[in-house]
């Protein structure tokens, strides 16, 4: 349904975006609109209107010349970005689906599934826990992934991309400023892709409509969006034993992937949600001189309200996850909650810099359908309450250093928690900036570990006794075009709470544990560039000195690129690139993935690692679209070892040719 709303939305959104061209526009000549320096030049001279120059309805007028400054991205709380349209190799790293660099994840075999964790980001503050299902979440939008525009004319971004079997992704926005002060988006990503093991289709749907306005002389400001998604999956448990041995040894028999048994064949995941979201301020006082502003006062008011479940069902039930109430398996819970934060804004000279304090309310209600008793042990039919807290942030710019601190504490409610978070960042010129983070966080385990229930009798507990997880770290960040960028990362955990190994296969229940981690990441990237060729390196250091049995994560992983890039033909209307990038990270006890829960859990039985993948890609420009051909996991033709994977019985994906597309629209 939401794939049916999503393109009918794109459709009616286009109309309205080029019913806003006016017929006056008359180009002259020659003349040439720069939007960007490199990363958008469309020449309106006459050669580009020959097909239309008699069309009246095509004319548009302009002010004044259009610069790539009029193409504005406005992320949740960074700095604006202007739309790109270069591309270099950090472009290749982010074409997939979910849109990101994905250096830290490990993809399972068919685009639209889950990853694997190579590395953890520890740098996020949080108050409040989340719904669980993690693995299903890594394509589901959260406020902070959601964006705003500022555009001088209509704009749209399509992007495509081949699927492994019977299928192909798609990323449409569609972006226009109704005034200077008003502009709304829409944005739908689908997926579907049948994959190449038995029951691995993959079928995802997200579409996001956004509104930001701000009044004429800037005292109001409002930004909303509304989000639905679906993200289905077929779980088929992985492989079986005996296909494990046919997949090792190379045999011939089963180079059809989906020859090969799993453990089942008719279950499925599903998370849906849906998220309506309000953050708007407003100026009431205000003096300023002819240098700086001498004091501001604003009051904010941010809602959001958002409800999603998640389903796991099963035809029949299969021993593999144990006994079960009945034959037929229809597991489903749901979160909602409504969030309010009341603000208030004091930006003065006398306070150096700008002091924000806020309230905030979080009613929540996680639930099953039923209560349970099993076993002598009561499962309640759900989770439900009202949490207050209070908190402040404090930004300022001291000698040379961007200061930003920020902190709050529950005052009362079911839960509570609290966080502090200090950030400084110091710039010089255009050589480097440096930044140094502290947190500290205390919140609740997330809420499918304190409560589960399930039509299978050993996926059911409750865990009121759990205590508040304790997160502590210090960040060190070096970013330098001319030198290279570094990350030191250092965490100590306490009451980390997991889904643990046991004994009986198929199941896994929550556990904390009781000592504390300490966990060290050192992340750096170094590109070395000769003539038209260039060598970029990204390499990832971890260790885990206290707390291993419970906290994996490969020791080195690594990602090495050597291309050539260059301009061809006469006139330089193509860029291309072309090259190899080089995978690997070194063996470890990596997490089984649960697709029961769509959890991942602790094993002690397989590592996974020390097994290098090539993909070899030629990408290219022409104006503002992008060409992607990729070959990825060219070394299975050539290699006969087959233990590569991306969890254990999950095989990471063979030998496929992958070609895509990103093209920019500037009306």
């Amino acid at each position: 349904m939401i794939r049916q709303i999503g393109f009918l939305g794109l459709f009616l959104f286009s109309l309205i975006g080029f019913s806003q061209i006016k017929p006056k526009f008359q180009p002259k000549k020659g003349k040439t609109l720069e939007l960007g320096s490199g990363a958008v030049s469309n020449r309106l001279g006459d050669s580009r209107l020959d097909s239309l120059a008699n069309r009246d309805e095509f004319k548009v007028e302009l002010s004044r010349e259009t610069t790539y400054k009029d193409y504005k991205i406005i992320p949740f709380e960074r700095d604006t970005i202007y739309v790109d349209t270069t591309l270099t190799i950090k472009k290749d790293y982010k074409f997939n689906y979910l849109r990101k660099d994905n250096f830290e994840l490990l993809p399972f075999h068919n685009q639209g599934q889950t990853f694997n964790t190579l590395g953890y980001d520890f740098s996020q503050t949080q108050l409040f826990p989340q719904m669980g299902a993690i693995a299903k979440h890594y394509n589901y939008s959260q406020v902070k992934d959601v964006n705003y525009y500022q555009v001088a004319t209509p704009f749209t971004e399509l992007a495509y991309r081949k699927g492994l079997e019977q299928g192909q992704f798609l990323d449409a926005l569609i972006t226009l400023n109704l005034t200077k002060q008003q502009n709304i988006s829409l944005n739908y990503k689908g997926l579907r892709s049948l994959g190449k093991y038995r029951k691995s289709l993959s079928s995802h749907g997200n579409m996001r409509f956004t509104y930001r306005y701000s009044s004429k002389k800037s005292k109001y400001h409002l930004k909303a969006h509304v989000t639905a998604e679906e993200l289905y999956n077929e779980e088929n448990g992985g492989l079986t034993e005996e296909s494990i041995y046919n997949f090792e040894n190379d045999d011939k028999d089963f180079k059809d992937r989906g020859r090969l048994e799993t453990q089942f064949t008719n279950a499925y995941n599903i998370l849906r949600g849906n998220r309506y979201y309000i953050d708007h301020q407003y100026l009431v006082s205000e003096k300023k001189d002819s240098i700086s502003t001498k004091y501001a006062i604003k009051i904010g008011h941010i809602f959001k309200y958002e409800s999603k479940h998640y389903e796991f069902y099963q035809s029949e039930k299969n021993n593999y996850f144990g006994d079960a109430f009945t034959s037929k398996i229809k597991d489903k819970n749901y979160l909602s909650s409504l969030y309010n934060q009341l603000n208030a804004t004091l930006k003065s000279d006398y306070i150096l810099g700008e002091l924000k304090l806020f309230v905030e309310n979080n009613d929540y209600n996680y639930r099953f359908k039923n209560v349970i008793y099993i076993n002598n042990q009561f499962i309640p039919q759900g989770l439900s309450g009202n949490i207050s807290s209070a908190g402040a942030q404090w930004k300022t710019f001291y000698k040379g250093v961007a200061i930003n601190a920020k902190g709050a504490t529950t005052l009362s409610g079911n839960l509570n928690g609290n966080y502090f978070k200090a950030e400084g960042s110091y710039t010089k010129d255009s050589l480097f900036v440096l930044k140094a983070s502290l947190l500290n966080e205390s919140k609740s385990p997330n809420f499918n570990k304190l409560l589960n229930q399930s039509a299978y009798l050993q996926y059911n507990w409750t865990h009121s006794d759990f205590k508040n997880e304790f997160k502590r770290t210090l960040l060190f960040e070096l970013k330098s075009d001319k030198f290279l960028d570094a990350s030191a990362q250092i965490t100590q955990l306490d009451n980390y709470t997991y889904f643990g190994d046991t004994l009986s296969v198929g199941f896994t229940k929550p556990e904390q544990y009781n000592g504390t981690i300490n966990y060290l990441k050192i992340k750096a990237s170094r590109s070395v560039s000769y003539k038209w060729f260039t060598l970029e390196n990204t390499i990832m250091y971890q260790k885990v000195a206290n707390g291993s049995s419970v906290f994996r994560v490969p020791e080195l992983v690594t990602r090495n690129s050597l291309y050539y890039s260059n301009s061809i033909f006469k006139g330089k209307p193509m860029y291309l690139q072309a090259g190899v990038t080089f995978k690997y990270f070194t063996k470890y006890y990596a997490n089984a993935y649960n697709p029961l829960l769509s959890e991942f859990y602790l094993q002690n039985t397989t590592q996974i690692g020390n097994y290098p993948i090539f993909d070899v890609f030629v990408n290219a420009r022409v104006r503002s679209m992008r060409l992607f051909l990729k070959a990825e996991h060219i070394n299975t033709l050539f290699s006969k070892k087959t233990n590569y994977y991306t969890a254990p019985n999950y095989p990471y994906r063979d030998y496929v040719l992958r070609f895509g597309v990103v093209w920019n629209f500037f009306i």
